[in-house]
């Protein structure tokens, strides 16, 4: 006969709870590739049939750079996007003629994309994500063609980068933590803009060019032999998580066959060099041109994913 009074244990046995260690610099991941190398992109369109258009981007996670003896492997996260695009389809009876067909964008992440679980609701991150990635595809789409109709354009993030869990250079200043968080963000919103570009060819919307996202990043400064100044250290595709300073970070969403800039959004400076003038102003274009650079390598992987759904889809029957 049991006691109703008393909490019994469970019927099997358990094991103890294990805890990490502390996050310091011995097991943070470092960054392995060149400043100029990117990560390997995949990409496919054609995966959502009840939508017009759909692509799923992913890029690949890096390995783990901590001990191989250690109890908790840390890594960072990998990239993980889906986004699907409705239309043209026509507005409401109640809305107002528009001559230009009327651009929505969301921005979603999923609540097991990083390790702080998210909410159900969008935040003010995922607006303003939404807000910028809208601001890259206006100026692609050609929007006469579709009066008084809708398009819209539903990103979800299933995985993102996380940079608040990794420790970071104490001599910083104060707003090296915010610079860090937008930095991580425009890694997400560089992959927004690539994987909704192709989304919105799988869909067949009319636009004047392809747009694809690029992010370039300032991580420190390499003395310049002499004493005369400093060269500024430029790296395209950074992961934040492999760096313990940044001080500027740029994406760009890039026209290759216009060559023009739809998009611009940077975060951080840099303070002025003894040795140059104009070291800030210098900074700022290398950075421009590193972004820009970045795109331009991920648009050969968006052209291809095209070029292999174009191959791979049916063609159409005559009734």
């Amino acid at each position: 006969m049991t006691d109703r009074r008393r909490i019994n244990g469970p019927i099997g046995g358990t094991t103890p709870p294990l805890f990490a260690g502390v996050l310091t610099s011995s097991n943070s991941p470092t960054r392995s590739r060149d400043a100029a190398d990117l990560q390997k992109i995949f990409l496919k369109t054609g995966l959502t049939p009840s939508a017009s258009g759909s692509a799923y981007l992913e890029i690949e996670q890096a390995s783990a750079s901590s001990k191989k003896n250690a109890l908790f492997n840390l890594s960072p996260s990998s990239l993980k996007l889906t986004c699907t695009v409705h239309g043209p389809r026509p507005l409401p009876r109640s809305a107002s003629f528009t001559p230009n067909v009327v651009l929505s964008t969301h921005v979603k992440f999923a609540p097991f994309a990083t390790r702080e679980r998210r909410g159900y609701l969008r935040d003010t991150s995922e607006r303003d994500l939404a807000v910028h990635l809208e601001t890259a595809l206006r100026g692609v789409i050609i929007g006469d063609r579709w009066p008084k109709s809708g398009v819209e354009i539903i990103v979800t993030i299933l995985e993102a980068e996380e940079v608040h869990g990794w420790p970071r250079n104490s001599d910083s200043s104060d707003e090296a933590p915010q610079v860090f968080a937008a930095s991580g963000m425009m890694s997400v919103l560089s992959g927004c803009i690539t994987v909704a570009s192709a989304a919105i060819v799988d869909a067949g919307l009319d636009c004047v060019d392809i747009i694809t996202g690029g992010v370039a990043a300032i991580v420190g400064k390499i003395p310049v032999p002499g004493g005369k100044g400093h060269d500024l250290h430029v790296i395209l595709d950074p992961k934040f998580s492999e760096h313990r300073e940044v001080l500027a970070s740029c994406v760009v969403g890039y026209l290759q066959s216009r060559d023009e800039v739809t998009e611009l959004w940077m975060k951080g400076g840099m303070p002025p060099s003894p040795g140059a003038s104009s070291d800030e102003q210098t900074g700022i274009t290398l950075l421009i041109d590193g972004a820009v650079q970045a795109a331009v390598a991920a648009r050969h992987v968006l052209v291809e994913a095209i070029k292999e759904s174009i191959e791979y889809k049916p063609l159409p029957t005559k009734s």
